[in-house]
């Protein structure tokens, strides 16, 4: 059975941090992007800036050209997680199938409620025709990767679950927004639904050994060290 690797290839960052006093947007948010290898495929999660500079990071960090991304995994469907995906037009693209049904939901109804002529109207036709080209993920992505449900942030939000040997590491989405939120037991104000994303915080502080936030680096969860 192939072994499982894993690579940050961008770290994001959010569009205001209120841990740090921000109260309005200062910066354009993307998500951090994780490159992860099991045997020969090549799985792209979240792929958060615009595709220059996404594929520049992709050859800077791993020698790999976007053809050689064979599955891209969204964590969320919010923007700050999608602005390179179309590099990976090879790419099979996979969403949590609740995130996935949530969204549509939504934008339909937005669409019923959208006048023919408004402008935003096409906005929200064309991310239908994005999510309709999406697949839901199986509970196993590939060996030593499976599925790892945290709602609260979106309805759907899902991280992934790495077993390497020695470690286990959740790449968590919006679950857990940065290291200091983490560490601070905040969730993200704009949730979808607060307790469920204290909920998931919490599994993600149970569950793994290494996080991979949504917008920031790789952290040692401290529950690793008895803390």
């Amino acid at each position: 059975m192939p072994s499982v690797r894993f690579d940050i290839i961008s770290i994001g960052t959010l569009s205001r941090n209120r841990l740090w006093n921000e109260t309005q947007a200062v910066r354009t948010p993307h998500s951090t992007t994780t490159l992860i290898r099991v045997g020969e495929r090549h799985i792209l999660v979240d792929p958060g800036l615009p595709p220059p500079a996404l594929a520049a990071r992709l050859f800077e960090r791993t020698g790999l050209r976007p053809d050689r991304i064979d599955t891209v995994f969204l964590t969320n469907f919010r923007p700050a997680h999608r602005a390179g995906l179309s590099l990976f037009d090879r790419a099979t693209i996979l969403i949590h199938g609740p995130e996935q049904q949530a969204v549509s939901a939504y934008l339909e109804g937005l669409l019923r409620e959208a006048p023919r002529q408004d402008i935003d109207r096409r906005l929200v036709e064309q991310d239908l025709r994005l999510l309709e080209k999406l697949r839901p993920a199986d509970d196993r992505v590939a060996d030593h990767v499976d599925l790892f449900p945290l709602p609260g942030y979106t309805p759907g939000n899902c991280g992934l679950l790495l077993s390497l040997p020695m470690t286990t590491v959740l790449i968590a989405g919006d679950a857990v927004a940065t290291q200091e939120h983490f560490l601070a037991g905040q969730v993200l104000p704009d949730c979808y639904d607060i307790k469920a994303a204290q909920e998931s915080l919490t599994e993600a502080y149970e569950i793994a050994d290494l996080i991979v936030p949504g917008h920031d680096n790789v952290m040692v969860n401290p529950r690793a060290h008895g803390l």
